[in-house]
């Protein structure tokens, strides 16, 4: 059975933990992908001091900074800071107790030169084989944004496979809107051994909406049959925000049979 998770909503805190406790979920923290959060000390501290009481039923994990983040870039000033709010990131990660966080791929599809995808997928590779030693207690995945190819991020994670704390987070409703040209079945089937963690939300098939699941297009009978094929009981965020949202694509979830 897969572990799901919720977004909390700081504001309304109390309903999340309520939702959590009521359905039996774990938190994914939203907060801290924010630069404008990451360079507020205070702001931090009193975030994390608030996080760190909380006791949910499901796994706790963070989603790490994206804005920006290019660790793979040429212009060593743009590369430093990626690397630092990665750090950053995986920092409050620990203070958080979360098992997991959360990166981006930040690939470009409009950039398909080999020169691009090969800096791309040897910078990736020895950053992150570097923080995964630094950081052996945290499960760190990368998760596929604007990727219009499922390729590279296979590529990646194969390379990476004898590192025991580096996966994919598969954000199902992404490959469904940005795959260009790779139907849903190849991307399950290509990313599908190297995901560890699985984001799940609705949209109309162009944009990536985040609507409650079962409110959009995406065929959910076809995402159950993938998951249990090639994922089965990896941790699954509920990618809404509100309980209201959260609640909704709970109900659609148990009717389908994976809650």
């Amino acid at each position: 059975m897969a572990a799901f998770q919720i977004i909390p909503d700081p504001l309304h805190l109390e309903d999340s933990i309520k939702l959590a406790d009521e359905l039996g979920l774990g938190f994914e923290y939203n907060d801290f992908f924010s630069p404008k959060v990451l360079d507020d000390e205070k702001r931090c501290d009193e975030l994390i001091s608030v996080y760190s009481k909380i006791r949910v039923p499901g796994p706790v994990t963070n989603h790490g900074d994206f804005f920006d983040v290019l660790i793979f870039s040429e212009d060593k000033e743009i590369k430093k800071i990626g690397e630092k709010r990665i750090r950053q990131s995986l920092r409050i990660s620990e203070r958080l107790g979360a098992e997991g966080t959360v990166f981006h791929s930040n690939i470009s599809p409009q950039l398909s030169l080999k020169s691009y995808t090969d800096n791309w997928l040897e910078s990736n590779e020895e950053f992150w084989r570097k923080v995964c030693l630094e950081f052996p207690d945290i499960q760190i995945w990368l998760e596929n944004m604007f990727d219009a190819d499922p390729s590279l991020l296979a590529i990646l994670a194969e390379r990476l496979k004898d590192v025991h704390n580096f996966g994919l987070c598969y954000d199902y409703a992404h490959a469904v809107c940005f795959g260009a040209g790779h139907d849903i079945d190849e991307w399950s089937e290509t990313v599908g051994p190297y995901v560890r963690h699985v984001h799940i939300n609705d949209n109309d098939g162009v944009r990536d909406q985040h609507l409650p699941v079962g409110d959009g297009v995406i065929a959910w009978d076809d995402f159950k049959s993938y998951y249990e094929k090639y994922m089965k009981d990896i941790s699954i965020l509920i990618e809404n925000n509100g309980v209201d949202a959260q609640r909704r694509s709970v109900e659609f979830l148990k009717k389908l049979g994976l809650i």
